[in-house]
C-alpha cells in the first residue's frame, strides 16, 4: 500500500490504473478511522480494481466553535487498518496542497435538502463538504465513489451535486456500522465519557421502538414525540427528531417508506442517527 501526500504523486500512483481502463473504487475519510470506514473500503475492494482512501480533515466544513483543532488525527494507526482492509493507496494532503495558498472564491451550494436537519444546525456545513468532495472526485477521478448512510443526508448531497454537475461516477450508499450494543460507529464517539457511553445506544434503542409504533398504526407526531421525550429522560440535549422521505422530503404521515433522523447532544459529543422505515406491502 501506497501512501501520497500530494495530488501530483497520487495522479502517478494511479496512472498505472487508468492507462490499464481498471475500475477506480474511492472512500473519502477524515481519518480516525473505525470499523464503519473499513466497511466502506471492503466494499470497494468488491468492485474495484484499485481502492484510494483518502484522510484530510477538511477545514471548511467546520464551523467557528466545532472541533477541527481538537479532531483526532491518528494516521499511522489509520495506514495499518487500512492495510489490512485492502486499500491500495492512502491520500493524505495537507491543507495547503488541497486549496492552495490564494484565497478561495468558488463554492459549490446544494439548496433545499441542506436547509433543514444538520444544515440548520451547522449552517455551511454541506457547502464545505460538496467543495471538498468534488475536490477530491476531480483528483482522484474515481469510477465508484463509496459513503455510509450514518450521515444519510450528506450522502444525498452528494448524490445530488454529482447529478447535477454531471460527474461521471457512480456514489454508493453503504449500511450503517453499528457496535453490537446498537450505537451508530463515528469517530466521535471517542469523545464519549464511560458513562455517557453506556447511554448512547438509548439512540438507536428509540429509533427501533418508534419503527415498531409505526407499524402498530400510531400516529407519525406522537412517535416523534416519543422520541424527544425518549431521549430527553434518558439524559441527551435533542437538537431535532425528523422524519422525511427517502428523498428527503417532508411527510406528515406515514404512507410510504421513510427515513427518521435524530441529532442530539451527550454531554459534550453530537450524536447522529437514523433508521429507514420500510411502509408495509399491501
Amino acid at each position: 500500500m501506497k501512501t501520497e501526500t500530494t495530488i501530483q504523486g497520487l495522479s502517478a500512483s494511479l496512472s498505472p490504473a487508468r492507462t490499464a481502463r481498471k475500475m477506480i473504487g474511492f472512500v473519502p475519510t477524515m481519518g480516525n478511522l473505525h470499523e464503519g470506514h473499513l466497511n466502506l473500503v471492503r466494499e470497494a475492494r468488491k468492485l474495484c480494481d484499485t481502492v484510494v482512501v483518502s484522510i484530510f480533515v477538511n477545514p471548511i466544513q467546520f464551523g467557528p466553535n466545532e472541533d477541527f483543532d481538537s479532531y483526532p488525527r491518528t494516521l499511522e494507526q489509520d495506514q495499518r487498518l487500512l492495510a489490512e482492509a485492502g486499500c491500495d493507496i492512502v491520500f493524505a494532503p495537507t491543507v495547503e496542497q488541497m486549496y492552495g495558498n490564494k484565497p478561495r472564491l468558488t463554492n459549490i451550494s446544494v439548496g433545499g435538502i441542506t436547509n433543514d436537519l444538520c444544515g440548520l444546525q451547522r449552517p455551511g456545513h454541506f457547502d464545505g463538504v460538496a467543495v471538498v468532495v468534488t475536490k477530491l472526485f476531480n483528483i482522484v477521478q474515481p469510477n465508484f465513489a463509496f459513503f455510509g448512510q450514518k450521515d444519510y443526508q450528506q450522502l444525498a448531497v452528494i448524490r445530488q451535486f454529482v447529478r447535477d454537475l454531471n460527474i461521471p461516477l457512480e456514489v454508493i450508499g453503504v449500511p450503517i456500522a453499528r457496535a453490537t450494543d446498537g450505537l451508530a460507529l463515528s469517530s466521535r464517539n471517542g469523545y464519549l465519557s464511560a458513562e455517557n457511553r453506556a447511554i448512547a445506544p438509548a439512540i438507536y434503542q428509540s429509533l427501533k421502538v418508534a419503527e415498531q409504533q409505526l407499524l402498530a398504526g400510531t400516529v407519525l407526531s406522537e412517535v416523534l414525540q416519543n422520541i424527544k421525550s425518549a431521549l430527553t429522560d434518558a439524559g441527551f440535549v435533542v437538537d431535532y427528531v425528523e422524519a422525511r422521505t427517502t428523498e428527503l422530503q417532508n411527510i406528515e404521515q406515514f404512507d410510504a417508506d421513510m427515513v427518521l433522523f435524530i441529532a442530539a447532544k451527550l454531554g459534550a459529543t453530537r450524536l447522529i442517527d437514523n433508521l429507514q422505515v420500510k411502509y408495509p406491502a399491501s
